[in-house]
């Protein structure tokens, strides 16, 4: 039976991204197709969270861990962008953007874990959970279709940040 629960889905993507930073930094893998799968998977479950996950939770968790964690989702873009922008994969210019989105990424995936994800197991109803955990694949698999994951969808919420 396939998982549906929001907060295993949710830890499960956390999983994929530490392999796939593993596996960016080994010499040997493709590093190009490594990004892009990085890349429209970061995307497409930070949209998933923003859209259904966060709205819901608000309802259970304090808004400032939620707010939070929004604000950490765009911090995650700009050093996604910054990666996306560099010239050459593998790259010693390449490598400290990938640093720098790792240690962006750990933070935020460190943070939710322990205040979101735990709390929401705590607070959130099994029901209600599964249902987010449906309307999170649903989305997150609908932004991965739409290459999400590319420079021009990344800026956009980059940008939107800047006019804010």
């Amino acid at each position: 039976m396939p998982v549906t629960d929001v907060v295993e889905l949710i830890l499960a993507d956390h999983r994929t991204f530490e392999r796939l930073f593993r596996e960016l930094r080994d010499s040997l893998g493709d590093r190009a197709e490594h990004q892009r799968e990085l890349s429209g998977l970061l995307v497409a479950h930070a949209v998933a969270e923003e859209r259904e996950v966060y709205p819901a939770l608000r309802r259970y968790l304090d808004d400032s861990v939620i707010e939070h964690g929004s604000e950490e989702h765009l911090d995650g873009h700009q050093a996604l962008l910054d990666l996306l922008e560099s010239p050459e994969v593998g790259s010693a210019h390449w490598r400290a953007r990938l640093d720098h989105l790792e240690e962006t990424i750990a933070h935020h995936l460190d943070e939710e874990e322990q205040a979101i994800l735990h709390q929401a197991t705590r607070s959130v109803p099994e029901p209600v959970r599964t249902d987010l955990g449906r309307a999170f694949v649903r989305i997150r698999e609908r932004e991965l279709t739409a290459d999400c994951g590319s420079p021009d969808r990344v800026r956009e919420p980059v940008r939107a940040l800047a006019r804010d």
